[in-house]
C-alpha cells in the first residue's frame, strides 16, 4: 500500500517538473521568436499613455486606457530611425556590473 502512494507522489512529481519544464521553454521560444515586441510605452497618467508596437516589418502606434487601446498611426520600419534594444540592455547589464562591484568594494 506505502508502495502505491509513493509511486502516485512520484508520478504526480513527474507531471508537475514536465508542466514547469514546458512552460518555460515556451516562455523562452515566445521571446526569442515573438512577432510583437513593445518599442516604447509613455505614460500619461494612471492606465493611460500611448505605446509603439513592432509587428513585423510595421510600427504600430497605439493610444492606451483601461477601457480600450485605438490605432493612432502605422509606420513601415524603414521609416522610423528605432534604436536597437538589444544595445540598452547591454549597456544596462555593463551598468549593474559596475555597480555590483562598487558595493563589494566598500
Amino acid at each position: 500500500m506505502t508502495a502505491t502512494y509513493i509511486q502516485m507522489a512520484a508520478a504526480l512529481a513527474f507531471v508537475i517538473l514536465l508542466i514547469f519544464a514546458a512552460g518555460f521553454i515556451m516562455k523562452k521560444k515566445q521571446n526569442k521568436f515573438g512577432l510583437m515586441s513593445i518599442v516604447s510605452y509613455q505614460s500619461f497618467g494612471p492606465k493611460k499613455g500611448v505605446a509603439a508596437l513592432k509587428i513585423g516589418r510595421e510600427i504600430l502606434i497605439l493610444s492606451v486606457t483601461p477601457n480600450e487601446m485605438r490605432l493612432l498611426k502605422v509606420f513601415k520600419e524603414s521609416e522610423l530611425d528605432i534604436p536597437d534594444a538589444g544595445a540598452f540592455h547591454s549597456k544596462l547589464e555593463s551598468f549593474k556590473k559596475i555597480g555590483a562591484r562598487s558595493r563589494k568594494s566598500e
